[in-house]
């Protein structure tokens, strides 16, 4: 037997690591991820050391200063009344992305047990929760939640809950369609077999081998869900002025283009490269994640 037959065990050292560090692997070879993950990590930063890093109170408002364009004081010019756009743009990332992850969070705690209820129990159960899921996904996404929105009162807070709601079916309908896959599989069979009680079977052996569909989801509907806070911002219904939001920001704007276009360019801007930087890392998560990948 020659050596090229002998098995190596750097050959397989892959395959002996974690499936956590495989897909962290997979995910930084990835270079769209990567990216994604950069710009991500930015803004977050940037919202969390906010009081630290900004110029100027995002707030204050000065009339000698109104639509400046950009300069050496001023980096991103000055708005309407004279506020510093750099300071706001900062300030907006706060509840853009914490209307991203609450929003989510909320679908998430409402979607994935009624999905997995509905996937698991099947039933009166599952056509009850599965034809509400259907008569809410026939109402577009964004419309739901401006209707939601306009119901529930104009606050950042509600428009956090609207837009959760509205995309609670989604997590619903994921969830159920992966609880029905790994039900039938041998190892949830053995689980039922050793007489595990249900609900240990659906929280021990289907919830975690679902998880990485759940987190594909998360990362793309954050994305959606920051896209629906500036268009309620922008309509008035999410984050009230004076408080700074990428929406409303935008909505000002909207009425000096020709005389001070960078009022829309750097909100837009922003928005644009947060949805950018969560899909492409939701994008490298899915391959990632993917078992078949190598």
């Amino acid at each position: 037997m020659t050596d090229a037959a002998l098995p190596s065990p750097l050959t397989h050292a892959d395959e002996l690591d974690s499936p956590a560090r495989r897909a962290r692997r997979r995910l930084f070879k990835r270079k769209a991820a990567v990216f994604g993950l950069i710009v991500l990590t930015m803004f977050i930063l940037l919202a969390v050391l906010a009081p630290l890093i900004v110029p100027y109170d995002p707030i204050a408002t000065s009339w000698s200063l109104v639509r400046k364009p950009p300069n050496a004081a001023h980096w991103f010019g000055t708005d309407e009344l004279g506020r510093d756009i750099l300071s706001r743009i900062v300030y907006g990332a706060r509840a853009s992305l914490l209307a991203g992850l609450i929003s989510v969070a909320i679908a998430l705690g409402i979607g994935v047990p009624l999905g997995l209820l509905a996937g698991y129990r099947g039933g009166f159960l599952d056509a009850l929760i599965s034809r509400v899921t259907d008569a809410m996904l026939a109402c577009p996404f964004l419309i739901l939640a401006i209707a939601l929105a306009a119901f529930l009162g104009p606050s950042l807070g509600n428009a956090m809950i609207a837009i959760g709601i509205s995309a609670t079916p989604i997590f619903i309908r994921l969830t159920r369609g992966q609880v029905l896959v790994v039900k039938a599989e041998d190892y949830v069979e053995a689980a039922r077999a050793l007489g595990n009680p249900p609900w240990r079977v659906a929280l021990s052996h289907i919830l975690p081998n679902i998880l990485p569909a759940l987190l594909v989801q998360a990362t793309l509907s954050i994305a959606a869900a920051i896209i629906a806070e500036a268009a309620l911002s922008f309509l008035g219904l999410g984050q009230q002025p004076p408080a700074p939001s990428w929406g409303s920001m935008l909505n000002a704007a909207q009425r000096f283009l020709t005389q001070a276009p960078w009022m829309a360019i750097w909100p837009g801007l922003a928005i644009f490269l947060v949805v950018l930087s969560l899909n492409l890392l939701g994008d490298g998560l899915r391959d990632a994640l993917d078992p078949r990948q190598r």
